[in-house]
């Protein structure tokens, strides 16, 4: 499936000034500093006026300096993709393209994005959210399970369990990255990944990593991650694949662009896992592999991405 460019011609000027906001202090940090500098590097060549500014100090003053007319946000995990960076830009009157205040909140809070989905019918992981490691309740029932933060993203302090034994030590670990631990039902089958790109879901991807799971060696360091495209699913699925992909994205409120992760079980059944709305741009990243199969190089990915912001 070929992506449906919104305009086959666009102006650089148009853009005016860009403030492209990466780094920031969250544990993602290093993937956002190498998403920033891709997407810097892509507007540069297409001759967007652009500036690269690191939030991780006086992102205000930066940019009251420097006065953009639009941010490109690659910000990943706490302060970027949690909807406090998308407050402090709707304050200045800085447009910006993806998901707003709410939907980014939602998205990053992986048990409440999970109890919305589940009111509505979408498919979802049983789990549990854990405050304390030493009172796991119903988390017990739920092994195998991975357990993660509840905020935080790139497979950050993520862990898969089997035995009961375990399952303390990684609720601990997981709770180093602040916030409850969330345990989720292990679905035993391939993962799967849509990307949304201006209300479009791109050709799906499926993943088998190397290792027990898609973890962030997986993610970015590995040479060994398969990803397949076309995922293997026949259309049908596949399609079926994207709407709920599309379904569960736009329930948050989320909107021009971003990730959403499924797996697939024994039986068939898809099962949504999260959505990203600040997707990794680096070279091992989804969402351009996506692109670039639906006939979108990077650069003209970055500028399809840059259409979306909100000027209203």
């Amino acid at each position: 499936m070929k992506y449906d460019h919104s305009c086959d011609h666009f102006d650089p000027k148009a853009f005016g000034k860009v403030a492209v906001l990466f780094g920031g202090n969250s544990a993602e940090r290093e993937v956002s500093l190498t998403s920033g500098e891709r997407i810097y590097a892509a507007l540069n060549r297409q001759g967007v006026r652009c500036k690269l500014i690191d939030t991780c100090a006086n992102v205000v003053g930066q940019l009251q300096q420097y006065a953009p007319d639009y941010a490109f946000i690659a910000l990943h995990g706490g302060g970027g993709e949690d909807g406090t960076i998308q407050g402090l830009l709707e304050v200045m009157g800085i447009p910006y393209p993806g998901s707003g205040v709410m939907a980014s909140a939602l998205a990053m809070d992986k048990y409440r994005c999970k109890l919305l989905w589940q009111s509505i019918g979408l498919p979802t992981p049983e789990f549990a959210l854990v405050m304390d490691a030493d009172n796991l309740g119903h988390a017990e029932s739920l092994l195998p399970a991975f357990v993660k933060p509840a905020a935080e993203g790139s497979s950050v302090g993520v862990t898969r369990v089997d035995r009961r034994e375990d399952l303390e030590a990684a609720c601990e670990r997981a709770g180093e990255h602040k916030g409850p631990v969330l345990v989720e039902s292990f679905i035993d089958g391939p993962e799967f990944t849509v990307g949304i790109l201006n209300g479009q879901p791109l050709p799906a991807i499926r993943i088998e990593a190397e290792g027990e799971f898609y973890d962030y060696q997986a993610k970015y360091l590995s040479d060994n991650t398969r990803y397949s495209i076309p995922s293997g699913l026949n259309s049908v699925r596949e399609q079926e694949l994207q709407a709920i992909a599309l379904t569960a994205f736009e329930a948050l409120g989320c909107s021009g662009w971003g990730r959403v992760d499924l797996m697939q079980d024994q039986q068939g059944r898809f099962w949504l896992l999260e959505v990203n709305t600040i997707p990794g741009m680096t070279d091992h990243s989804l969402v351009p592999m996506a692109a670039a199969d639906a006939g979108l190089s990077f650069d003209e990915l970055v500028i399809e991405i840059l259409k979306t912001a909100d000027v209203g």
